[in-house]
């Protein structure tokens, strides 16, 4: 390289920071320049003449970008560039480290590491100040790890850097956040727990620091949900940081690539100590903390006991079974070949005979018959013929012929059997409570569902009891409906009976789940159900605010007839804006456009004119104008407005999720799946008589309670109601290979997966640069 003559400093006379137009910023003088000319271009020769010639030279002079002659070198990646300005004394270090971290330069980073500790102890592990591209206090550590540089964390880990776990948003402890809080900025406090969660969620990062990355994952993508919920501002960068995260445990998942490997992920109990008689204590957890993604995979999915290829349900209309494997069906191998009319006609067949084989279930269930009846196939057929046979005993209770109906409670027959029912329903739920927990039983919305339509058929039971009292005390059984009392307890049992019939048949919808095609039409029409209820909040508020306005605007002409004096046809006042819950019942049909115009009338009685025949009609135009303005304002805001803004979101939300609708239904077919398996292996009713499994349970519990053991012991607690502790875990040294195993695949794929891009940029670059010249190198 030619050499350049340095000039001589001594002869500038310039300022290190000069006033522009607008902003101050730092300056270089001509010396300093041709000094970083020399370290960008790598010229070593000219920088020793230089530092030689000028023992005062300002070596920690920077730029506009604050950058100074060892950042060039840095990344411009010359290490004996870097080398020998580290040998220069009084060279100030600064943020050098982190970029060299983050270009994964690793001698660079290390001769800098040491050069901070030779000229201060413990300074490598100090935070960045005054950077003008990392962070206040980012350190390297958190570059490192950002940036997902595995060999780079591994050493800085043998240098003693490791990151310190941010506090969640939503925290408050005396010893760290309470005071942050008090005398930080929040703006700096909000920024830096954002990067530090950027750092410690990374892949790399965290399969430093944990043997189990994939559970990890889990509670760091749950963690990063809950900022994301707390912390509106932010919401977005927590959003995709949680998404990243739980894709990253997926990706682990789809590195196995073996049934035996992904079963022993699945058999770890690590996370989920509560759930030891599930025979996949990793899919539990899995679904309780939302990961779709990871539940969802074909390796997943495959090895599941409770899975199959395609799964559809077995009602009559459309829920019918394709193609079960593995231990869903058992040695029943042929399930599989039977036609789609077999499969239907097993379904109706079961319901005369699901009594036999629930009986013979309950007294002998280790029987080769009684095993073979208790296989999840089995099982669930048994469980659909006895809802159908539920729903018969509620439509024949609730069609019972009106006309000769006496008060009391109703005598039908069907009133016993839809009593056992009920209370069959209410123990699998308290059951199905007691083992996944109060707090995962109550997250579901379906479970939510299944308690009001319980509470409903209660509430019928309670009134028939009501009215059968009230028949007792009054003798008035014979009492023709015509006379009855508004809220007589037999006409609130009849309604609440309506609506729990109307719930009980609406949940065959919840079946649909288990439908390839339904399923998925199920998964979206809830999402649209959810923003429906989002938008039902903006709707009663306009209703109730023109409401409360015209709530009694027309209350004296409520029952007025005016009478034409010609023709004699009468027109009577509309009972529209007479009184608050006449006027709230207008404006909400008048969404769905069933409430007529007329309602904004002002009808005035004749009032006496001159003679007897004649007679004076009055209008009170100005009142009626502000009816119609109003109502009219209404039907602009609520019908043209909002009502179209919601089926444009439902429309965005059909979208959205129709693109991962696959995900979004095998999530939700396999939480189905879980809770069926959780049933008893009798159906309902007969899942009221206690079976061998439950006495082993209670005993079991009892046992522990008194005499606890080092690995197990009974516990109970709201969230996970009762249930036995089991802290033991299995196949620990298996587990940690394999998960090695995994883990080296990532990285591995990863790798490739760069490379490849890299190629494909720099044969994108190549064709270009061969036009180009092409076009240079042609005749004109």
């Amino acid at each position: 390289m030619e050499e350049t003559e340095a000039p001589d400093a001594s002869s500038e006379d310039e300022l290190d920071k000069v006033k522009s137009q607008g902003v101050v910023l730092p300056q270089l003088t001509s010396v300093e320049k041709y000094f970083f000319d020399f370290v960008a271009n790598g010229n070593l020769t000219c920088v020793k003449k230089f530092l030689k010639a000028n023992p005062h030279f300002k070596i920690n002079a920077v730029n506009y970008q604050n950058l100074s002659a060892l950042h060039i070198a840095v990344l411009e990646r010359d290490i004996q560039m870097l080398e020998l300005l580290l040998s220069v004394p009084n060279v100030d270090c600064s943020d050098t480290a982190l970029h060299a971290i983050r270009d994964n330069q690793q001698q660079m980073a290390v001769m800098i590491l040491n050069k901070m500790e030779e000229q201060r102890p413990h300074s490598e592990f100090a935070g960045a100040v005054d950077s003008s591209e990392f962070l206040d206090e980012t350190t390297p550590m958190d570059v490192a790890a950002a940036y997902g540089h595995f060999d780079m964390i591994k050493l800085l880990t043998d240098r003693g850097h490791s990151i310190t776990k941010p506090h969640p948003p939503d925290c408050y402890c005396r010893e760290i956040c309470k005071r942050e809080k008090e005398n930080e900025d929040p703006l700096t406090l909000d920024k830096k727990r954002l990067a530090r969660y950027q750092a410690f969620s990374n892949p790399a990062h965290i399969c430093h620091i944990s043997s189990d990355p994939i559970l990890k994952a889990f509670q760091l993508s749950s963690e990063l949900t809950r900022a994301a919920v707390v912390q509106r501002e932010w919401h977005k960068f927590y959003k995709q940081l949680s998404q990243d995260v739980t894709r990253f445990g997926a990706e682990l998942i789809a590195c196995a690539r073996k049934a035996d490997e992904v079963e022993h992920v699945l058999e770890r109990k690590a996370g989920m100590v509560f759930s030891m008689n599930f025979i996949f204590p990793r899919l539990l957890l899995a679904i309780e903390c939302k990961q779709k993604a990871f539940v969802a995979h074909p390796n997943v999915q495959q090895v599941n006991f409770i899975l199959g290829n395609s799964f559809h349900s077995l009602f009559i209309f459309h829920f019918i079974h394709e193609v079960i494997e593995n231990k869903w069906i058992g040695e029943w191998y042929g399930w599989t070949k039977k036609s789609r009319a077999a499969k239907i006609a097993t379904v109706f067949w079961r319901i005369p005979t699901f009594w036999f084989m629930a009986l013979w279930v309950w007294v002998a269930p280790g029987s080769k018959r009684g095993r073979k009846w208790q296989i999840p196939v089995h099982r669930y057929i048994s469980i659909v013929a006895s809802y159908l046979v539920f729903l018969t005993i509620c439509f024949l209770q609730s069609n019972v012929n009106k006309k000769n109906q006496l008060r009391g409670p109703p005598n039908t027959g069907c009133e016993v059997p839809l009593v056992i029912y009920v209370i069959s329903f209410i123990w699998a739920a308290i059951r199905l409570c007691m083992i996944h927990g109060p707090s995962r039983y109550f997250r579901s919305r379906w479970n939510w569902y299944e308690v009001v339509m319980l509470i409903l058929f209660i509430m019928t039971f309670i009134f028939w009891i009501a009215s059968a009292i009230d028949v007792r005390l009054h003798d008035q059984r014979d009492l023709e409906r015509k006379y009855w009392h508004k809220y007589d307890p037999t006409l609130v049992a009849e309604g609440t009976l309506c609506l729990a019939t109307i719930m009980a048949f609406f949940k065959l919808i919840f079946l649909c789940q288990l439908d390839y095609n339904l399923g998925q039409l199920q998964v979206t029409l809830g999402k649209m159900i959810q923003d429906a209820t989002k938008f039902l909040l903006l709707f009663c508020i306009i209703i109730i605010a023109f409401a409360a306005g015209l709530g009694r605007l027309y209350q004296y002409y409520d029952g007025m007839v005016q009478v034409d004096d010609e023709s004699k046809i009468k027109i009577q006042q509309v009972s529209s804006f007479v009184d608050f819950l006449s006027t709230f019942k207008t404006l909400f049909w008048a969404i769905f456009c069933m409430s007529t115009i007329e309602s904004a009338d002002v009808i005035i009685e004749n009032l006496p004119g001159e003679s007897d025949s004649e007679s004076i009609i009055n209008e009170h135009a100005f009142t009626e104008g502000i009816g119609y303005f109003a109502f009219a304002g209404f039907e602009c805001i609520s019908v043209i407005v909002v009502l179209n803004m919601l089926i444009a979101c439902m429309s965005n939300t059909f979208t959205a999720v129709t693109r991962n609708v696959d995900v979004e239904w095998t999530f939700a077919r396999t939480e189905v799946y879980v809770n069926i398996m959780a049933l008893n292996s009798l159906p309902p009713p007969f899942n009221l008589l206690p079976t061998c499994s439950e006495y082993r349970t209670i005993v079991e519990f009892v046992k522990l309670l008194f005499r606890p053991t080092k690995t197990k012991r009974a516990r109970w607690n709201f969230k996970h109601g009762c249930y036995i502790e089991n802290t033991a875990e299995n196949n620990n040294e298996k587990f940690e290979e394999i998960m090695g195993l995994l883990v080296m695949r990532y990285f591995r794929k990863k790798h490739v997966e760069s490379e490849t891009n890299e190629i494909r940029g720099l044969r994108k670059d190549l064709n270009e640069l061969r036009y180009l010249l092409k076009d240079a190198l042609s005749p004109a």
